[in-house]
């Protein structure tokens, strides 16, 4: 039973209209889904991917209304977004500027081309050249160029004051290996440790900051709610279900989210994770062509569809 790599990642959004034009004009990811979420149905949950709404691709939004997060420790603090090559980090540097979005100088972290930059809430992202490994699935649509769209998920960083602490969730819960470790950017002290799963690569990968002496983050916009790790198939789910329960780690039991399957629970430190199957996916409800063009709802909700049409803002 192995977990496989980055499922998705979901952050909060105090602006979706805006949210929508960035991650689809600016960033030229795909709106594979728009649907609310299911614990609250007031708000918004958008989910971009790629072409294909492949699996481990979606970075996905609630829609809350809240002031902005402050980053900081006992928090998921940093998002890749793998794209393949230097000519590619090259072009985004560019159209970021352009799109006049604040954005770093291109440099090299953990043996990988990284271009860092804030989406317009102050969400914490990166570019990363995963070296063209791995499928691609681009969306014909984009107005970013085929060879230069982003291709999936890569590295997620969480930032915590005791890393002993998420080594033994890591390696001993959640099966991942640590394989290599390197220095915090901006820190002259401070290491990012790095986890594996599966076959590991940018894609399958945890990175965990240890920084004891940064102050604590509070939610709000611009901040990650979760992380949610691959599991392929519903008999490695059932399996990751009963160990959690056989290792006593307290967990949201399973929950069907009709697009995949999922269990929740937080470590330690408060950081909500999440397993989730790679399937049945995001055209169970409509066609692969017609994904996100309109509000889809999961059966259970269907029937509340009005009321919920009623309360939500055009997009």
């Amino acid at each position: 039973m192995q977990l496989t790599g980055i499922h998705h990642l979901s952050a909060i959004s105090a602006n979706a209209p805006g949210n929508l034009h960035f991650y689809t004009q600016v960033m030229g990811m795909r709106l594979i889904k728009k649907t609310v979420n299911q614990d609250d149905v007031s708000a918004y949950h958008l989910f971009y991917g790629d072409g294909a709404a492949s699996p481990g691709s979606d970075l996905t939004f609630f829609d809350y209304r809240t002031g902005p997060s402050r980053h900081g420790n006992n928090s998921i603090t940093n998002t890749a977004l793998r794209v393949n090559g230097l000519d590619a980090l090259k072009w985004w540097r560019k159209h970021l500027d352009g799109a006049q979005v604040k954005v770093a100088d291109i440099g090299e972290r953990d043996g990988r081309w990284t271009l860092d930059f804030a989406d317009p809430e102050g969400l914490q992202l990166s570019l990363v050249d995963d070296g063209g490994a791995g499928d691609a699935h681009p969306w014909m649509e984009s107005p970013v160029p085929e060879e230069f769209q982003i291709r999936g998920l890569g590295p997620v960083t969480i930032t915590v004051p005791d890393r002993m602490v998420s080594d033994v969730i890591l390696r001993e819960l959640l099966l991942m290996r640590h394989v290599r470790d390197y220095p915090v950017p901006d820190s002259q002290t401070d290491i990012v440790h790095v986890y594996e799963m599966g076959e590991g690569g940018p894609a399958a990968e945890l990175h965990v900051a240890a920084r004891p002496d940064v102050p604590r983050a509070q939610p709000g916009a611009g901040g990650v709610h979760h992380v949610a790790f691959r599991t392929p198939n519903r008999a490695e789910y059932d399996g990751w279900a009963r160990r959690l329960v056989d290792l006593k780690v307290p967990n949201s039991g399973k929950v069907n989210r009709f697009y995949f399957e999922s269990l929740y629970f937080r470590d330690p430190h408060g950081i909500l994770f999440e397993i989730a199957t790679d399937g049945p996916g995001f055209d169970a409800d409509e066609p692969m062509e017609k994904l996100g063009e309109t509000l889809s709802l999961p059966p259970f909700l269907e029937k509340r569809r009005a009321e919920i049409e009623a309360t939500l803002k055009p997009l």
